[in-house]
């Protein structure tokens, strides 16, 4: 199969597939949900680097909070992040850059 073959099969692939949207839903609702979930660990890491200098008994239990939601954040980040990858994997796979199964594509 020469190049003009393989461009004739990915256009019609594409034609009869419809317009692959880049990037995907998939992908945006992910870096989305990624974005918000920076944005709050930021927050909370400043208000740890605020409290840390002054770090009074009282300021313990507030702390411990703040780490534990930070702990819970890594947690969300790395799910999404998986969700992103897969979504970017089916992308690549409908494109034609990867092979897969039809099981890849869920």
């Amino acid at each position: 199969m020469d190049k003009s073959d393989r461009d004739n099969d990915a256009t019609a692939s594409l034609k009869s597939c419809g317009k692959i949207q880049v990037p995907t839903e998939e992908e945006v609702a992910a870096l989305n949900a990624m974005r918000k979930i920076k944005a709050r660990v930021r927050e909370l890491k400043k208000k740890i680097s605020e409290m840390t200098p002054l770090k009074s008994v009282e300021d313990e239990p507030r702390l411990q909070a703040l780490e534990e939601e930070l702990a819970h954040l890594k947690g969300a980040w790395e799910a999404w992040a998986k969700k992103r990858e897969e979504a970017t994997r089916v992308r690549m796979i409908l494109l034609g850059h990867e092979e897969g199964q039809e099981s890849d594509l869920k």
